[in-house]
């Protein structure tokens, strides 16, 4: 099963807002991650990891306290493929791409939620 046969919506933001709007973003919209973007270019993410960590200093702009290093996978790309993506990195979210250009978001919850299409010897390597 592809990448894009099951990935999400993305949730983009600029960087100059406030943690505390992060936060709010993430609460209204039920969401785990918001990906920082300018230019069509990510910049970061943002998760409820970051807030958490940050939940004294809500003031803080989101660009301080952002992910910079952002590992993504390619939309053609199997579900495996993302999987040991998530595990090598100690990662629970992948934003995707077509072209270099952010199309969608795949979880570790997606993953799971999938695991009867993935191969089984996959679990077993």
């Amino acid at each position: 099963m592809k990448v894009s046969e099951i990935m999400n919506k993305p949730i983009v933001i600029e960087k100059n807002i406030s943690v505390k709007e992060a936060a709010r973003t993430m609460s209204d919209k039920n969401i785990g991650s918001l990906i920082i973007i300018s230019n069509d270019k990510i910049l970061g993410i943002i998760t409820e990891d970051d807030i958490l960590k940050n939940i004294d200093n809500l003031t803080e702009k989101i660009s301080k306290v952002m992910s910079k290093k952002v590992v993504t996978i390619d939309k053609d790309n199997d579900i495996e493929d993302a999987a040991k993506l998530m595990a090598a990195n100690k990662i629970k979210r992948l934003p995707v791409l077509k072209n270099n250009e952010l199309v969608g978001i795949i979880t570790a919850t997606d993953i799971i939620a999938h695991s009867e299409d993935i191969d089984e010897d996959f679990f077993f390597e």
